[in-house]
């Protein structure tokens, strides 16, 4: 076995290679014993139905159905089939065969094979420039806009007051690859560091959106990027870093984009980086989750064997410092299923966000998500503290227990499926450590139940309150993530609806429903109490529409920020709820690199706020929303 080759319970996979020995994963397989002779190969229609359909014709709630897939771009589906959310499924197919479904299953003729990407284009005439960040200047770097995830951005950094909010008009547009899917733009220096899922890192001059540079990825860049100064360089050496969905972190140079070091800091084949890395001193936190979730569907699959991971890397090399894990014991074989697969656990309790950073306390403030298979844990659906000093895991605060969950319990043969069935109410939005006026510290997160939890960390987690802005479920509750001033907490809920309906060509299909979800929320952080609520516009009968609020939201100082999947993006007045702008990204835009852009879905990412811009990522069309590929910016009267 080479060095590359990772032994899994009966499976040798080479990551990131094109050797697959055996492999028996997700919604598009059966086994690995199946062949096609040369002309099925090339059959769209043949794999579709093979490996395809059982999910995409409405047994998986969470899986787009074929009508909505048919509107896509060919390259999107192929993007995802190499590269994207879909890679796992398309690690036994060739080339031809992912090219031939992607073609059948969007109607749509593919170009020929290019490494050129269009969307290299609109240079800055001074490229690659000069590039250093000053002292005090404003930046929103990374995720949460501070170590604290707190998504609020101080009047001095945001340059832009209250009273200017309603006169925001579009400034300029970059055209983004073809996909679902963006990470959150990153400004620091006086430029846009914003990544793709089909695998690049784009550098743009903050208020022309001119290209600097732009490098390629070994896999999809959903995790926002983080920028800092390498400590002790002198002239300073500004790094940008960067988290993909292969497990890899890199090193690039700020100004030019050269890779300076790359790290694959997870041998588990399924591993994937979406939340955002931390910085501190000479480390960074990197945190991992994996697809097995998805790949539990398959009765085959021997789910499930990972565990959380939080790690410390040197920052200078990339060397790993320590691993924490959210599970203090690995996966050890458990039971095995009605086929006499083996099964293992406990798994999961995966991080899927960026944590808080607590320097004072020395600790870094996690959410977790659910466990994959049995037995669930007692630390899945939980905030966990670790030592930033050696990775300990100091205490956990569970917040939905039995919650052991994979795809496999939305199949007909739920073969896979655990024993505890649990709700998959795990956290996706990253928790948000706050400071109230009389010293005492709040920990606030947001949970897929529908339910925002504070708690304190000095006593390991203890309840302070909690407060339900909705039902909750799979797609539903408090998404992507909330925003805290030093009083309030704005929650946006998503509650996203879909409703199935009768199709002619596939007998089966679904549709948003235009008529639930969404809903904006002020919280008070010391109390808990309803402060406002504004309820959500609905767009019943506009087709791909719904009015649920999955994106992150983003403040300043009087106004929060939040995108709805109907494609407006609202800024609330922060005392009120009113609010005071509207704007519908749904339409077609010149871009500054030239290529075809058009707006669409808020989801996912939220507004990055500063130096009197708004930047944000508008198409995300994941649920049946619609889709597009545009980072709009914002200015005040687009000036």
């Amino acid at each position: 076995m080479t060095e590359t080759e990772r032994t899994w319970p009966n499976t040798i996979i080479t990551r990131g290679g094109s050797s697959v020995l055996t492999l028996a994963l997700g919604l598009f397989m059966a086994t690995s014993s199946w062949a096609f002779s040369p002309s099925e190969q090339a059959d769209g229609e043949r794999l579709y139905g093979r490996y395809c359909a059982h999910c995409h014709e409405g047994q998986v709630k969470r899986a787009p159905h074929r009508e909505v897939l048919s509107k896509l771009p060919a390259e999107m589906v192929l993007h995802s089939l190499e590269v994207g959310k879909m890679r796992v499924q398309g690690w036994i197919r060739t080339s031809g065969e992912k090219r031939a479904m992607s073609e059948w299953i969007t109607g749509k003729k593919l170009p020929p094979p290019s490494d050129k990407e269009a969307t290299v284009a609109g240079f800055c005439e001074d490229a690659p420039g000069i590039f250093s960040i000053e002292d005090g200047a404003p930046q929103w770097n990374g995720w949460g806009a501070d170590g604290f995830n707190t998504r609020y951005q101080s009047a001095e950094q945001a340059g832009i007051s209250a009273d200017q909010v309603p006169h925001l008009k579009v400034k300029w547009v970059f055209g983004l690859p073809l996909d679902f899917r963006a990470s959150q733009p990153t400004v620091a220096g006086g430029r846009v560091f914003i990544g793709s899922v089909k695998g690049r890192v784009y550098a743009l001059d903050a208020k022309t959106g001119c290209l600097y540079w732009s490098a390629k990825t070994s896999g999809g860049v959903r995790a926002t990027m983080v920028v800092d100064t390498l400590p002790g360089t002198n002239p300073p050496r500004y790094v940008v870093y960067v988290g993909d969905t292969e497990a890899n972190v890199y090193a690039l140079d700020a100004r030019t984009g050269k890779q300076l070091w790359k790290v694959d800091v997870d041998d588990h084949p399924l591993a994937t980086i979406t939340g955002t890395p931390k910085t501190h001193g000479n480390r960074i936190y990197v945190s991992t989750t994996a697809l097995e979730e998805v790949a539990g569907a398959d009765p085959q699959y021997e789910c499930c064997t990972f565990r959380g991971k939080l790690m410390a890397l040197n920052r200078f090399n990339g060397k790993l410092v320590w691993t924490g894990y959210t599970l203090p014991d690995p996966p050890a074989p458990t039971r095995k299923n009605a086929i006499g697969t083996q099964l293992w656990g406990p798994s999961g309790a995966s991080i899927w966000s960026s944590p808080a950073l607590d320097p004072e306390r020395n600790r870094l403030y996690a959410a977790t998500g659910d466990n994959y298979s049995d037995p669930a844990s007692l630390t899945s659906d939980a905030v966990v503290a670790f030592d930033m000093r050696t990775g300990k895991l100091l205490w956990s605060k569970q917040f939905t227990a039995g919650d052991a969950w994979n795809v496999g319990c939305e199949m007909d043969e739920d073969i896979n499926c655990p024993e505890a069935r649990g709700p998959d109410l795990d956290f996706a939005s990253s928790p948000i450590l706050r400071i109230l006026p009389n010293g005492r510290r709040v920990i606030l997160a947001g949970q897929k139940s529908g339910v925002m939890h504070a708690i304190d960390p000095d006593r390991n987690g203890e309840i302070l309150w909690q407060h339900r802005v909705g039902k909750g479920g799979l797609a539903g509750g408090i998404q992507w993530g909330s925003a805290a001033d030093a009083k309030q907490v704005y929650v946006a809920l998503s509650d996203i609806g879909m409703v199935p309906i009768s199709d002619s060509d596939t007998g089966w299909a679904v549709r948003l429903d235009g008529s639930v979800g969404g809903g904006m929320f002020a919280l008070d952080i010391e109390s808990g109490e309803r402060k406002w609520y504004v309820p959500p516009v609905s767009c019943e009968g506009r087709p791909k529409c719904s009015p649920a609020q999955s994106a992150a939201v983003s403040a300043l100082p009087g106004v929060v920020f939040s995108g709805s999947v109907d494609g407006h993006l609202r800024g609330y007045a922060t005392d009120t709820g009113e609010v005071v702008w509207d704007y519908n990204a749904d339409q077609e835009y010149e871009s500054t690199n030239g290529v075809q852009t058009r707006g669409g879905s808020f989801d996912g990412p939220g507004p990055t706020i500063v130096d009197g811009m708004l930047y944000v990522n508008s198409g995300y069309g994941f649920w049946g929303g619609q889709s597009g590929n545009a980072l709009i910016a914002f200015s005040v009267n687009g000036e």
